[in-house]
């Protein structure tokens, strides 16, 4: 499984991976005492199969270790030993982590797909899609492109937000907002969040990739 990218921001760690390989060949590099095959005896789908071995992995090739995952009951992944905050992301065909050892961090990874297009009045409010305009000056990409990766962007930053937050109930439309940004092939915005009574305010870092954006936050 051939590392993506893998970089630090900050004291967070953040990595990207292309999964290619079968899931025989996934399960077979995980050699630790961890219950992976109980865990995959619940998982039906061989997508989801792939998804969870890579993860693993991929969570192997930065820590040096093999670490076992667990979830609270709202689905947020943890680490079982504590040595890091953890998010887990993944689309078709990769799988992304983001890892720091003291702050709540986000991180999301959506495929490019023109779908987005035909809901993006269901997760971005009027004045997100009516900066789009002013977001695509000079943008080096075609203009249709550009428009998906816009839109895009909105969909996955309101992801990370989501889970940076912990909350429940949260309507991406309503409750979180992207500030206004020229779109680069990569860069930072900023989003907030009206759903809690401190309306945090964050950065959003992210990169486009001709297969999909990503992108990844840190608590404060």
């Amino acid at each position: 499984m051939p590392l993506f990218s893998c970089w630090k921001d900050e004291a967070g760690t953040f990595a990207i991976w292309k999964t290619e390989e079968s899931n025989e060949a996934l399960r077979a590099s995980l050699k630790g005492a961890l219950p992976y095959d109980a865990d995959l005896s619940r998982l039906k789908a061989e997508s989801r199969r792939s998804e969870y071995l890579a993860v693993r992995v991929l969570l192997a090739e930065v820590c040096g270790e093999e670490k076992e995952i667990c979830h609270e009951p709202s689905g947020k992944p943890f680490l079982a030993d504590g040595s890091f905050r953890l998010s887990i992301s993944h689309t078709r065909g990769y799988v992304a982590v983001a890892l720091h050892p003291e702050k709540e961090v986000g991180i999301d990874i959506e495929q490019v797909s023109e779908r987005a297009l035909k809901v993006a009045d269901r997760f971005m409010c009027g004045e997100e899609l009516a900066g789009q305009a002013e977001a695509l000056k000079g943008c080096p990409e075609e203009a249709e492109q550009a428009a998906l990766y816009y839109v895009l962007l909105h969909w996955s930053a309101k992801e990370t937000l989501y889970k940076l937050m912990g909350e429940e109930e949260v309507d991406f439309s309503r409750h979180l907002r992207i500030l206004p940004f020229r779109l680069r092939p990569e860069g930072r915005f900023s989003g907030c969040e009206c759903r809690t009574r401190q309306g945090m305010r964050y950065e959003i870092r992210y990169m486009l990739h001709p297969d999909f954006v990503c992108t990844w936050s840190m608590g404060l």
